[in-house]
């Protein structure tokens, strides 16, 4: 048993969609299809184009390229997050964010199985 903790979800987004966007909706849903089991298991879910998407909606495109702001915010995402969970499938950008999080000292789980549950009051 452990304290909650805040686990981003880690996978492609973008990879192998040609920009597709009905591909990169495909991709979305696959992360988000591992935040409830997450919630069950007692933690908080993120996934990083949760907080990105809103940012680059409301960026004046000349401020910023797209994959800039999708990593820069992961980076800065990472900072306050407790763990990965970096799902199957080719993704430059889960790669670092797998990278990142191993610099910081946070585990990395590969499969929801090895994330422990937290304690509830």
């Amino acid at each position: 048993m452990t304290t909650p903790l805040l686990i981003l979800i880690a996978g492609p987004y973008r990879s192998g969609t040609d920009g597709d966007p009905a591909l990169i909706a495909r991709n979305l849903a696959r992360l988000e299809e591992a935040a409830g089991p997450i919630f069950r298991l007692g933690h908080v879910p993120m996934i990083g184009e949760w907080v990105a998407l809103p940012v680059l909606r409301t960026l004046d495109p000349v401020d910023a390229g797209e994959g800039d702001v999708m990593y820069e915010t992961a980076r800065r995402l990472l900072q306050h997050c407790d763990a990965v969970l970096r799902l199957p499938g080719e993704s430059s950008g889960a790669d670092k964010d797998v990278e990142i999080a191993q610099e910081l000292g946070l585990p990395v789980y590969r499969s929801l199985d090895e994330i422990p549950s937290a304690a509830t009051p």
